[in-house]
């Protein structure tokens, strides 16, 4: 390992700029630099420190300042453009306008000083920010969603100089007089995607094993809303969160930036069943709605519709009852069958080989009963991928292949239609029966179907990371993260996005998005993938040997060979690198 590497780390660059310094010098070279030093000191340099920042160097009419994080980097920019944009030609500092670039990536450390691509890729931003404006890359802005009170509005993809690969930026600018059509549109905007957050409902049975029931419920009235596309539903894992807090709900609506919030409860004896529900106002806590149900356990698909019809009725008034009858899931025909499909969905975000054991046994006992159930057919789908795909030593693997097949075209024909069962088998398709093109025009259909469906945006993602663009993959994950915004089940996109990084080369910003996966879910095979293998490239053995271990240590038996023949392969390139890493840290080729 060289000096230089272990004086890399991630740090957000930021650099400054005066907008017409030359020209305000040849005009007035005294007050010019009179007015650049009142600024520094009385506006620059003390934002720096409010935000935790260091000055590196000053140059001329320029600053290059680190932060040790993008949100106080942007936070720091936009106080001291709104401190000039407020002040106006105060005399005080009269005419210092800033453009202002930040990057966020690795640099070289070399005493105070600072270097590398991340600082240059900043010098290049500064100058297309407009004058009093910010402009940031896509990497300082996965960082800031949700978290800084400004809109950034898309510039795209540029090339800049020196530069081997095209930069999406993102630009703010004060703007003191917004136009009446622009507030028109972020009126529109706000009005017409109500967002709604369905938080798990009570078990009041009085048996901890009725939790799956109670569970499975809640996540069938997520499915069943969030086919509407007029309004946005957060998914299951940020929502499932709250299970087991005494919660505020004006607090939850805040915490996941929704307007509305669904609680209730459920109580389930023998074969009776009672369901509770309220939808409330997220900003005053408002009750809106509430309703009990009563009945046998054989209506609870009526109940479920019934509350879906409720809460559409007051979020979105304009669907009608015909709209509502399209977005309802094929009914099962037992409630025997349900419940061992519930029971499944309580394994199926696990990712571990046991857990995969025992789901896939309730699943097919469920479609004993109902071969024709579109649903339980996707979900044993999927677990047959987690098994073919994952690498893991498991009788049989092989010989489902065609098992998944026959599921896969049987969901697709009771199915059409349903997001969630064409997204999963056109990601079964790409990534373990190598069906590359059906695949991947599947996934396509289901983002048309619903695109606020979590798994189907993460199922997108995938798609472009194996058999598309890179830079759609990215989209589709950090949308994956929003509409998840909490970080129960967000390791699939935070190790997509730790996966492209490595195709890129960028093998730092793939050890950040990894380390944030495994704060999600430690137990995620593709995870430690990405850990071993760009530890290794960095030459980091011995902690790419110890993501190795805790692999093994809950996939004993996983090969170089195994991952390789379950992972896409349209394009090696996408694949090879994590393959390489692991061979490099001492997996097992077979």
């Amino acid at each position: 390992m060289t000096d230089v590497q272990t004086n890399r780390k991630l740090s957000a660059i930021l650099v400054a700029d005066v907008v017409g310094y030359s020209r305000m010098m040849a005009k007035d070279e005294a007050g010019t630099l009179a007015a650049l030093k009142h600024h520094r000191l009385s506006v620059f340099n003390p934002e720096v420190e409010n935000h935790n920042g260091r000055v590196i160097k000053l140059v001329g009419d320029g600053a290059l300042v680190e932060f040790g994080s993008a949100v106080d980097a942007v936070k720091f920019a936009l106080s001291v453009q709104r401190t000039a944009a407020a002040s106006g030609n105060d005399a005080s500092h009269p005419g210092i306008t800033l453009r202002i670039g930040i990057n966020l990536s690795d640099v070289v450390i070399d005493g105070d000083d600072i270097y590398g691509d991340g600082v240059n890729i900043a010098a290049r931003l500064e100058p297309l920010a407009e004058p009093g404006g910010v402009c940031i890359a896509s990497s300082v802005r996965e960082n800031i969603v949700g978290r800084v009170d400004a809109e950034f509005e898309d510039g795209g993809d540029v090339q800049l100089r020196n530069i081997d690969r095209p930069v999406r930026i993102w630009k703010w600018q004060p703007d003191a007089h917004p136009s009446p059509t622009s507030a028109l549109l972020q009126k529109a905007k706000d009005n017409l995607r109500p967002s709604l957050a369905v938080l798990p409902f009570q078990n009041m049975s009085g048996d901890v094993q009725q939790e799956y029931f109670a569970d499975g419920v809640v996540e069938d009235m997520i499915t069943a809303l969030s086919r509407f596309r007029s309004f946005a539903v957060i998914a299951r894992n940020s929502s499932f969160i709250y299970k087991g807090r005494a919660i505020d709900v004006r607090q939850v609506a805040r915490e996941l930036g929704v307007r509305y919030v669904l609680e209730g409860s459920v109580r389930r004896a023998g074969n009776r069943l009672r369901i509770t529900a309220q939808l409330v106002e997220g900003a005053t806590g408002a009750h809106l709605w509430a309703e009990h149900y009563d009945g046998s356990a054989e209506e609870i698909f009526d109940f479920q519709d019934r509350i879906t019809e409720s809460v559409v009725s007051i979020v979105e008034p304009q669907i009608k009852s015909a709209e509502i009858a399209l977005s309802r899931r094929e009914r099962p025909e037992s409630i025997e069958a349900y419940d061992f499909y519930l029971q499944t969905m309580g394994s199926f975000y696990s990712d571990m080989p046991e857990r995969n054991d025992a789901s896939l046994a309730l699943i097919n006992k469920a479609i004993a009963l109902e071969p024709n159930n579109a649903t339980y057919l996707a979900t044993a789908v999927g677990l047959l991928m987690q098994r073919g795909t994952l690498g893991w030593k498991l009788p049989g693997v092989e010989d489902q292949r065609a098992l998944c097949e026959n599921y896969i075209e049987r969901a697709l024909v009771h199915g059409h239609g349903d997001a969630s069962v064409v997204g999963i088998c056109g990601n079964t398709l790409m990534q373990y029966l190598k069906q590359y093109d059906r695949g991947f025009e599947l996934v396509c259909q289901a983002v048309a179907f619903n695109p606020n469906n979590l798994d189907v945006v993460n199922y997108a993602g995938v798609a472009n990371l194996h058999c598309g663009s890179l830079d759609e993959a990215v989209t589709y994950f950090l949308r994956a993260e929003r509409l998840s915004p909490n970080s129960l089940g967000a390791h699939w996109n935070l190790t997509g996005l730790a996966h492209v990084e490595m195709v890129r080369g960028n093998y730092e910003e793939a050890l950040a998005w990894g380390r944030k996966s495994m704060a999600a879910n430690a137990y995620y095979g593709p995870c430690f993938w990405m850990m071993i293998a760009a530890n290794a490239k960095l030459g980091r053995m011995d902690e790419a040997r110890r993501h190795l271990a805790g692999l093994l240590a809950f996939s004993p038996g996983v090969t170089v060979a195994r991952i390789r023949a379950g992972q896409a392969a349209k394009n090696p390139d996408r694949i090879e690198p994590i393959l390489a890493g692991l061979a490099q840290a001492g997996m097992p080729e077979a």
